[in-house]
């Protein structure tokens, strides 16, 4: 009797298992399966070859106006993720990124690894160089990077009480390691997809050297280049593992 109670228990488990696993199966396959993690944004899903280059600006007076300068010969506009203590010792710099059209990111005040510090820490980060950028250029942000690509649940957390979108990439050119040209040409034009989000830094060594032809053969290849903000959904969206966001019911 014990053995028959026990077969009908193990049936009834594995059968939930089986209907478990399958359901997740169903929804990774439509690419709107969550995990119980945040995960932030690293790319869109869209059907339109449109992608977003993005500049992380940490340190220095770096490559800044040749790199606007690329842009405006293009007619590209850009996002860069600036840092408030950039903002503040290169003031007329940030003022010439927003006045050439582009849009700017927040990138915390001070650069700090966001998964070693406090959510109070995060949102002082977020709100100091907020401010900074405010006082600049009077206009605040509503996208956020977190230093480094670093984060945890609680960061996206804080990020997102603090009212804000977090932007990830799909696309890294790695020109920080300054490898070589041809090497972190490749390794964009590889990866790009449409709705992708590339990443740069304003001092990569070769950026400068690669963005005309990157923007050229996208261009070639029926590209268009928008800012992020045009670029992510901003309501009625879902994040897949891979980080894409997606559309939720085709609205």
């Amino acid at each position: 009797m014990k053995s028959k109670i026990y077969k009908k228990v193990l049936f009834a488990v594995l059968l939930l298992a089986v209907s478990t696993i399958s359901s997740i199966f169903l929804n990774v396959s439509k690419g709107v399966f969550i995990q119980d993690k945040n995960i932030p944004i690293y790319s869109v899903d869209t059907q339109e070859k449109k992608v977003s280059i993005t500049f992380d600006v940490n340190w220095g007076n770096d490559n800044t106006i040749e790199i606007l300068d690329i842009l405006d010969k293009y007619n590209v506009k850009a996002t860069f993720f600036i840092i408030g203590n950039w903002a503040e010792d290169f003031p007329e710099l940030t003022k010439e990124i927003y006045k050439r059209g582009h849009e700017i990111g927040n990138h915390s005040d001070t650069h700090p690894d966001f998964t070693q510090v406090s959510k109070d820490r995060i949102i002082k980060e977020i709100s100091v160089a907020d401010a900074k950028i405010m006082k600049i250029t009077g206009q605040g942000t509503k996208l956020f990077r977190c230093p480094s690509g670093s984060y945890n649940d609680n960061a996206l957390n804080a990020v997102k009480s603090a009212g804000y979108y977090c932007i990830q990439w799909d696309v890294d050119s790695i020109d920080w390691k300054a490898e070589g040209a041809d090497k972190e040409y490749e390794r964009v034009m590889k990866k790009v997809n449409p709705g992708s989000i590339i990443l740069f830094h304003s001092d990569g060594k070769f950026t400068p050297y690669n963005l005309p032809r990157i923007i050229e053969n996208l261009k070639a290849e029926g590209y268009s280049f928008v800012k992020v903000g045009d670029l992510i959904y901003k309501e009625n969206y879902k994040i897949n593992l891979e980080g894409k966001q997606i559309i939720i019911d085709g609205k």
